[in-house]
């Protein structure tokens, strides 16, 4: 039977360290990521993001990736919606692009080398998913002027146009047509004004405003702001805000002072419940820099005339909105923050973490245990001879509350579910999976867990 003394440090353990609501930026670790674009759909927060490949040094992106989250601090890693590979007539360069949902289909719109004439052009990939696969949706660019960054917005407003607008160094858009994958009327090339987009430190003829690339066009309260990456280099982050889509514009301000390792940044803004959010990039993770990128995420509050404040870059970025629940299956690539892991196909479906060293862990915010839990369950495929999933509360060397042993399968995806047993689990804690085993080699995978 415990002691008095140890039940009252028991308890006040769970006191103390309980309703953790922090949650982590960059919101991935395990690979570089660039160019955020946000996307709220049931009831859930999608970003998808560029992919800057490791050890860049120009840059070198080949595929687009999709992260999603409810509680805007625990993230999942989807498969990659669509690479180049999707489109049969590009060569290069899977840079910036955005999603928007209509007529029951998704349509994704990303700036790309046309391999036929060495053209930056906009191609689409079209899916009845949002998670994709997505396919050319044309079999070729919708249209080509060597300019980049597309975002598309459909106002509720005029009859539901959608617009697209791209650019650097001018602005343009087009009026798409009803099916997302055409435009009527002449491509508008928008007049780049000291009064509508600021003015530059250094102007130039080819750049006299602040404007740079990465437009990003919503509305809110029946105002329309147009956020963009300004000056160059490094690139901040600037607004203008007009009476409709297409303007005229009115400079706003800065949104996001140049900061960090990247001399690039890349907005996107979104609300999600009551709360609005501010997604970019910086070079925060080892080894960032303006070629090796990782999107993050802050909260912020407009001021009462409808302008948007500066914002600051954090580590902690926004607060958890909703705790995460236990007892039900969660896939093991939800992740608040990583260290040492990677993700990777699963034959199950989805994506499983891979790459598991002794020493490496996962981070998951904000677990609701409530009463306690008494077991812990998890799917898990071995080649080697396995290893232990130690399960501790609020920290990498926490509480530990119980530990699982994987033992080999096979095969590194020949999946079998362990189980153990677990204690003192009650309240709400950061729950910490840390992997240890013998030896230099990948000790397992993990692909989905769950207590009961």
């Amino acid at each position: 039977m415990p002691s008095l003394f140890s039940l009252i440090t028991l308890l006040l353990y769970h006191i103390i360290n309980i309703n953790f609501t922090t949650a982590e930026n960059p919101i991935v670790q395990t690979i570089y990521t660039a160019d955020p674009a946000p996307l709220i759909h049931n009831n859930r927060f999608y970003i998808f993001t560029g992919h800057d490949e490791d050890n860049s040094t120009d840059y070198t992106m080949l595929d687009w990736r999709l992260f999603s989250s409810s509680d805007m601090a625990n993230w999942q890693h989807h498969r990659s919606p669509m690479s180049l590979e999707t489109f049969s007539w590009v060569s290069a360069q899977a840079w910036a692009g955005q999603v928007i949902p209509r007529n029951g289909k998704f349509y994704f719109y990303v700036p790309v080398r046309n391999g036929q004439t060495g053209r930056m052009a906009i191609g689409v990939g079209v899916s009845e998913s949002i998670e994709g696969p997505y396919e050319d949706a044309i079999g070729g660019p919708l249209l080509e002027n060597n300019e980049i960054d597309p975002s598309v917005f459909i106002d509720d407003d005029d009859d539901e146009q959608a617009y697209l607008y791209w650019g650097n160094p001018n602005l343009w858009y087009v009026t798409l047509n009803d099916d997302m994958v055409s435009y009527t009327g002449e491509i508008t090339q928008v007049s780049l004004t000291t009064e509508g987009f600021g003015t530059r430190p250094e102007p130039t003829e080819e750049r006299p405003t602040a404007f740079e690339e990465g437009p990003w066009l919503y509305k809110r309260d029946g105002l329309y702001y147009m956020v963009y990456a300004g000056t160059c280099c490094p690139e901040n982050i600037q607004y203008s805000t007009g009476p409709s889509a297409t303007g005229p514009w009115t400079y706003g301000g800065v949104v996001m002072e140049s900061s960090g390792a990247s001399f690039t940044n890349h907005p996107g803004i979104v609300d999600y419940g009551n709360v609005s959010y501010f997604v970019y990039h910086n070079g925060a993770l080892p080894g960032g820099s303006g070629y090796t990128r990782s999107v993050a995420v802050e909260s912020f509050e407009y001021n009462e005339d409808g302008s948007i404040p500066v914002l600051q870059m954090t580590e902690e970025g926004p607060e958890q909105v909703r705790d995460l629940d236990p007892f039900v299956r969660q896939e093991a690539e939800t992740i608040a923050w990583s260290e040492g892991i990677e993700t990777e196909e699963c034959s199950e479906g989805g994506l499983n973490v891979g790459d598991v060293n002794n020493g490496d862990y996962i981070k998951v915010n904000g677990v609701a245990f409530g009463d306690g839990a008494e077991s812990f369950s998890a799917s898990v495929a071995s080649e080697s001879d396995g290893g232990d999933i130690e399960l501790r509360l609020d920290g990498e060397d926490g509480l530990l509350i119980g530990t699982c042993t994987v033992v080999g399968t096979g095969g590194w995806q020949e999946w079998t579910t362990v189980s153990c047993p677990v204690t003192e689990a009650t309240g709400t804690h950061d729950l910490f999976f840390k992997f240890v085993g013998e030896g230099d080699g990948f000790l397992f995978n993990f692909d989905w867990w769950q207590f009961e």
